[in-house]
């Protein structure tokens, strides 16, 4: 026997070895072994994350198969199948030996088997390739999407759990420069059983891979189940199950971060992987607490309440952890946008540059420690040179965040440069390519430069992005109002709106505004009559007191006397909002406007050209059109024709002096608006609005 000769040291023919291994189809079965498990492998790759199946166990799969190889070799070469079972091969006669015939039967399965594999993959690289080509040519390979994490916890409410932990685990993937990552924003409506395809997805977002997965919280234990899709062919790249203790969930995002990098190839500097191993905090209710003010923070509506609930809940998580840099640094964030948005107090600016501050004092190359310093100077001080140099600190730190590139194409706007602007904008939609916001603000800057078709198209994607949010809707349709002087969309909008969903009267102001431009004054005193709301919070500004709609509604309708008692009122609102706020421009030109509207004429140019000083044009090429536009509008009013006229036709041409408000400077907000009647007879006037709408001039 062969294998005698080779455990006695004898010598062995190599021929005969060789021809003995190919009767005894050895060489046969090492080729359907190799081929089925391939076969196993794939199985045990796609379907044990499906069961939730921990990834060791194909770890397993693979070194099991791969130690019963020579195994399966032995069996070959010691026995043989028979028609009456398995026998030894050396109990078999040759004259009764049917491995030819064994043989080929393996030979079809090969070939059978060869055959669907070879399909498989042919089938794979053409619907890869097809995709592909359907897609994009140029979507980079190391690039990825963290998809909302599903909650499978009992409690519901644990949801803001699985959010802040997608939102972590997309963080800090952001943080890797080799890596392309979408933002936030762009993937969470792709939360809930509406989820399309997977390649779909890939398609919308432009990316090569997509990370999805769920989160079930019970007390303090966490369970995280994630897969790495290659959403080009809808393939598993990567999968893992984490069951940790909630203070060990800290560094879950870091380690589930490090593993997806591996997965996908990508280079990380020292400092990128010491950031990822930093945790945000060492006290789990801290970091609980700091998920919960995270939501509120980030939800689309972006409203006061909901700013302030989160300025509450940062405020909890540093109570229980003062030294915690990240909710600091969130808590400026969200002071700098009550200030900027609603409250411009002293008091907010002042404690959004202390809380940054101290992020950067408790983390020096904390990121959004950057952010949050860069807007106190954006936002608190009108100091753009500071604030792009902290925004360019923050993007060496998170260099796929699209929020740095929205807030510095938003100065280069300010700054007056506005093509750079729109490209700018157009730049952060790349890592934001379903951002409403990012949207919206290159719909208002084709707006800000009177391209009233490109602006048309543009709130037209807007709606696409947010088909559940009324406000998209109705500034689409008020445009028609501002481009062709047409009130027909925005009245439909505003009909088809259910009662009850007015909670803030920002709806009683669009009905009031639209009310008066169709010189409806009727059904503007309903619209305030219904508003539930003594005063109604402005985007940017003072809110707007009940008194001040009805004493407009007055004085459009010819009734000076009847409107004194209502402006009279309104003013002395806007009188306390100058002490709480006296450096505001706005503040000051809503004085300027009912002083006008009074009849108290030095005092309305004084409080209108202080708002122009406050913000002139020349620092703030955006919000210092809109406020010159009060000021044309007060000269209008209190009789001031000549710089009226002059004011309007240069503003007509600048850039920015677009609303939709009073301040506004259009050829039809000056067609419709009872505002400037008392220039409505003058023959210059008269001239102007029957003319052409002038190119409006930027660069």
């Amino acid at each position: 026997m062969i294998w005698a000769r080779l455990l006695a040291g004898g010598p062995v023919n190599p021929q005969r070895l060789f021809g003995e291994l190919k009767r005894r189809n050895v060489y046969r079965v090492a080729i359907a072994y190799g081929v089925v498990a391939w076969l196993l492998i794939q199985i045990a790759t796609q379907v044990f994350p499906f069961f939730e199946i921990p990834s060791w166990c194909v770890r397993l799969v693979v070194l099991v198969i791969a130690c019963a190889f020579p195994l399966a070799l032995i069996c070959a070469w010691a026995f043989e199948l028979t028609p009456e079972g398995l026998k030894r091969t050396d109990e078999v006669a040759p004259a009764k030996s049917i491995t030819r015939s064994t043989g080929r039967k393996l030979d079809f399965v090969i070939i059978a088997v060869l055959l669907l594999v070879i399909a498989v993959f042919a089938y794979q690289r053409f619907t890869s390739a097809h995709r592909a080509s359907a897609t994009s040519l140029d979507v980079p390979e190391k690039s990825i999407a963290v998809l909302p994490l599903e909650n499978l916890s009992d409690d519901k409410e644990n949801a803001f759990f699985a959010d802040g932990l997608q939102d972590d685990i997309l963080t800090s993937l952001a943080k890797i420069r080799d890596l392309k990552v979408i933002s936030r924003t762009s993937v969470m409506g792709y939360r809930g059983n509406a989820t399309p395809h997977l390649p779909a997805i890939g398609q919308a977002l432009r990316v090569a891979n997509v990370l999805e997965g769920s989160v079930r919280r019970e007390r303090d234990r966490v369970l995280v189940n994630v897969k790495l899709i290659d959403a080009r062919n809808d393939r598993q790249v990567w999968a893992e199950r984490y069951e940790r203790d909630l203070a060990d969930v800290l560094t879950l995002q870091g380690e589930l971060a490090r593993e997806i990098a591996t997965a996908l190839r990508a280079t990380l500097s020292p400092e990128e992987k010491a950031r990822m191993e930093t945790k945000p905090t060492n006290n789990p209710q801290a970091y609980v607490l700091y998920l919960q003010a995270r939501e509120y923070q980030t939800r689309v509506s972006a409203l006061l309440a909901d700013l302030q609930t989160a300025e509450q809940i940062y405020e909890q998580a540093l109570r229980v952890d003062p030294n915690f840099a990240l909710a600091h640094a969130r808590l400026s964030d969200t002071a700098s946008r009550i200030h900027h948005w609603f409250q411009p107090t002293d008091a907010y600016k002042t404690k959004a540059r202390l809380e940054a501050e101290k992020s950067l004092e408790l983390q020096p190359d904390l990121g959004e420690g950057h952010v949050a310093l860069a807007l106190c100077f954006y936002w608190g001080a009108g100091d753009y040179n500071n604030a792009l140099r902290e925004f360019q600190a923050a993007a060496r730190a998170l260099p796929n965040n699209a929020e740095i590139g929205l807030y510095t194409a938003s100065i280069a706007r300010r700054q007056g440069r506005w093509s750079e602007s729109l490209a700018a904008f157009r730049s952060a939609q790349e890592l934001d390519p379903r951002n409403a916001q990012l949207a919206l603000q290159i719909a208002n800057l084709y707006l800000f430069l009177r391209d009233w078709p490109a602006a048309a198209q543009a709130w037209d994607r807007v709606v696409e992005l947010q088909p559940g949010v009324l406000y998209p809707r109705r500034f689409r349709a008020y445009l028609d109002v501002l481009w062709k002087g047409d009130t027909t969309s925005s009245r439909s909008v505003l009909a088809s709106l259910p009662s009850g969903v007015d909670a803030e009267g920002l709806i009683t102001l669009e009905r009031w505004n639209l009310s008066l431009i169709e010189r409806d004054f009727d059904a503007a005193e309903r619209a305030v009559a219904e508003c539930r709301v003594d005063s109604i919070p402005a985007v940017s500004g003072p809110p707007l007191p009940k008194s001040f709609l009805e004493g407009c509604i007055s004085l459009a309708r010819g009734d000076a006397a009847g409107a004194r008692t209502s402006l009279e009122a309104a003013r002395s609102h806007f009188e306390r909002e100058l002490l709480a706020a006296p450096e505001d421009a706005t503040r000051h030109a809503y004085m300027g406007l009912v002083d006008a509207y009074l009849g108290r004429n030095e005092e309305a140019i004084h409080e209108g050209r202080r708002a122009t000083e406050l913000k002139p044009e020349s620092k703030d090429a955006l919000d210092g059109a809109q406020i010159a536009g009060f000021l044309a509008l007060i000269y209008a009013r209190t009789g001031e024709t000549e710089q009226a006229l002059a004011l309007i036709r240069r503003l007509l041409a600048t850039p920015g002096a677009v609303d939709n408000f009073v301040e506004s400077i259009t050829l039809n907000d000056l067609r419709l608006r009872w505002e400037w009647d008392p220039l409505r007879n003058d023959p210059r006037f008269q001239k102007l609005i029957a003319g052409a709408e002038p190119a409006t001039i930027h660069k």
